[in-house]
C-alpha cells in the first residue's frame, strides 16, 4: 500500500498574509477573478454559482465549474461543491478551505474531495487538478496577496 489517497487532494500552504486578507481573497467574487477565475460567488450557505475556466479535452471538463456553498466560518473554513455544470454525471466534488492563524500569516489548507478511484478520467482529473491546485492556484493567490500588501 502506497498511501496515496485517490479519492482526494490535499495541499498544505503558508501564506505570510492574516486570516482576514486571505480569507477575503477567497470569498470576494472580484478578487476571485483576479487571482482565481471569474464567478459569481457569494459567502452565503445555499449560494449557488459558477467558475469559468478553459475546457480541457482529456478530462471532458466543459469549462465550467458550478458550485454551492455547503459551509462558511469567516476566516476559518469555507466548504463548496465543485460539479462540471455541461456534465453533471461526471465528477460530483467538495472543495474545503481551512484558514488557521501561524505567527503573522496563514496556514491554508485545501481538500478537493470526490474523486471515484476506478475512474480513469477522474483519475486524470485528480492528477491535473492537484498539480494545478498546489502550483498554480497557490502561487496565484500568494502573488495577488503580495500585490495588494
Amino acid at each position: 500500500m502506497t498511501g496515496t489517497d485517490l479519492t482526494t487532494i490535499h495541499v498544505d500552504q503558508f501564506l505570510a498574509h492574516p486570516p482576514p486578507r486571505v480569507w477575503r481573497a477567497l470569498v470576494d467574487p472580484e478578487l476571485l477573478a483576479v487571482w482565481f477565475m471569474p464567478t459569481d460567488f457569494a459567502p452565503v450557505v445555499g449560494h449557488r454559482f459558477t467558475f469559468r475556466a478553459k475546457p480541457l479535452e482529456a478530462t471532458r471538463f466543459s469549462g465550467v465549474v458550478a458550485g454551492e456553498v455547503l459551509a462558511v466560518e469567516p476566516e476559518r473554513l469555507l466548504r463548496y461543491t465543485w460539479t462540471d455544470a455541461e456534465r453533471p454525471d461526471g465528477l460530483n466534488s467538495t472543495v474545503t478551505w481551512t484558514l488557521e492563524p501561524e505567527g503573522r500569516g496563514t496556514r491554508l489548507f485545501l481538500e478537493h474531495s470526490g474523486f471515484d478511484p476506478d475512474d480513469p478520467i477522474q483519475q486524470l482529473s485528480r492528477s491535473i487538478m492537484g498539480g494545478g491546485w498546489r502550483s498554480h492556484v497557490m502561487r496565484s493567490l500568494d502573488r495577488y496577496l503580495s500585490r495588494v500588501a
